[in-house]
């Protein structure tokens, strides 16, 4: 639903489930608040570390999408100058 504003006044991804990809060795998946010159604002953050091990950063966003994200953050603001891409998670587990 291209153009849709789940919440009319808001950005178009307000509300929406994220995956917000760093210039760094994070991953974070949450619900998408806003975003302005200071960065991107998320709730109910979940983090994947590619440097920690464990699972690939592909098993992580599937569980994710699987059986809910569990949030390490309630409130994460990414700052702008570490933000590679942000793209929705159904779209990032293909």
């Amino acid at each position: 639903m291209t153009g849709h504003v789940f919440h009319p006044g808001h950005q178009e991804l307000h509300g929406v489930t994220i995956v917000l990809e760093t210039l760094g060795s994070r991953t974070y998946v949450g619900r998408f608040h806003s975003q302005d010159e200071r960065g991107v604002e998320l709730h109910d953050v979940g983090v994947h570390d590619a440097l920690a091990g464990g699972t690939s950063k592909e098993e992580f966003l599937r569980q994710c999408n699987r059986f809910g994200i569990r949030p390490e953050h309630r409130d994460l603001l990414v700052p702008s100058n570490d933000v590679a891409s942000i793209r929705r998670l159904v779209d990032a587990i293909g």
